[in-house]
């Protein structure tokens, strides 16, 4: 089995043997328990007809989405050369679903996810380790047998699987684009794999399905129960329904960056970073969201919407509109019905701010400080 074989490569690779023999003698039975712990913890497997037949079972929520699949042809054309990392921004836990099964659509073997390991209790754990292969990763350990037995992990894994990490870690909870996380990417570094390349995926919605839990917590204080977060989900997902836009952008090869070197890393994971902004699909809502003072009239909205498509035309932004009028018409509706925003006449006002705060940010990092406006 490709677990079994998985793990016996990962126990014989040469940065572990190097790591078990530089253990001080007395901790070198514990250090080798824990990193068999760790490798049984992060053993993962994709069952393919199985993963595929998921979908009918998800129905429901794939008709909340209408997915829209930028430069698909990316993708095909390099897991036909060799193994690729996918790099991806993080919006929502619809994500694990989203970019997957536009993969799966255009003919092309899902990744194993890099997912939080709080997505792995219960029914849903065994779910994501026998069925969808999702690899469970503990984001803020500093235990260096766990990160050695990781970093050998992902190198093997790669030999036989594409992966897809996002690339901040977790989800933005106040809308903005986070800082890149750089282990997963450094594993990679080191797997030392020939034709491995990075495709940068953007993943963005009109509607963010647990936009209202996420801007009201503003930072992430705590790791939650997956549980808790999907009773949520399903509260707020009633009504609920927005475009999912996937974006993929030209692969990036691996060999001229130097694993040995953080500082080489630390460039790598903001060069994708900054690739995956500019994929980043500028919807109407937040368009909407990060024009809205207040309270204005549509007239002087839309003004000040086209204000903000011409910075983004010099930014080269990724656009979904033309003029200011197109974004008001496509965005005005959502965020009424999701109730972040009040029309009466032509008059639009700021109704829940802190959650029209956090459509506003995922633009942020294409204007300039005095592009964006805080209501």
């Amino acid at each position: 089995m490709i677990l079994d074989e998985v793990t016996q490569a990962v126990l014989s690779r040469d940065e572990i043997v190097r790591y078990l023999r530089e253990s001080h003698e007395g901790d070198k039975s514990d250090t080798r328990e824990r990193i068999h712990a760790y490798l049984e913890e992060l053993r993962t497997i994709q069952r393919y007809p199985f993963y595929r037949a998921l979908k009918h079972p998800l129905y429901p929520i794939f008709r909340k989405l209408d997915l829209r699949p930028e430069h698909v042809d990316i993708p095909v054309e390099a897991t036909r050369k060799g193994r690729v990392i996918y790099a991806s921004n993080h919006k929502s836990h619809l994500d694990y679903l989203v970019e997957p099964v536009v993969l799966d659509d255009h003919g092309i073997r899902p990744p194993i996810i890099a997912a939080g390991i709080n997505l792995f209790g219960g029914p849903l754990g065994l779910l994501h380790r026998h069925i969808t292969g999702a690899m469970p990763v503990r984001r803020n350990t500093k235990d260096p047998a766990y990160l050695v037995t990781l970093k050998a992990y992902v190198a093997e894994l790669l030999q036989r699987h594409d992966l897809l990490v996002y690339l901040e870690g977790g989800r933005s909870y106040n809308g903005a684009m986070k800082s890149p996380k750089t282990g997963l990417l450094h594993a990679a570094l080191q797997a030392d794999h020939e034709n491995l390349t990075v495709v940068p995926v953007a993943v963005a919605y009109d509607l963010v399905l647990e936009d209202q839990v996420l801007a009201k917590q503003g930072t992430k204080r705590s790791q939650r129960r997956f549980t808790r977060e999907l009773a949520e989900m399903v509260r707020y997902g009633v009504g609920y329904h927005s475009r999912a836009f996937v974006t993929f952008g030209s692969p990036m090869t691996l060999h001229e960056w130097n694993p040995e070197s953080r500082r080489s890393v630390m460039d790598l994971a903001k060069l994708i970073g900054e690739k995956i902004g500019k994929l980043h699909k500028v919807l109407p809502t937040a368009l909407l969201a990060a024009a809205l003072r207040p309270s204005m009239l549509k007239n002087d909205l839309i003004d000040r919407i086209d204000g903000l498509l011409d910075e983004l035309r010099q930014a080269d932004a990724n656009l979904s509109v033309a003029s200011g009028a197109e974004a008001l018409e496509q965005a005005t509706e959502p965020l009424v019905t999701r109730g972040i925003i009040v029309v009466e006449h032509d008059r639009y006002r700021v109704r829940e701010r802190t959650v029209l705060r956090y459509y506003a940010r995922t633009i942020k990092h294409l204007l300039s400080p005095t592009g964006h406006v805080t209501h």
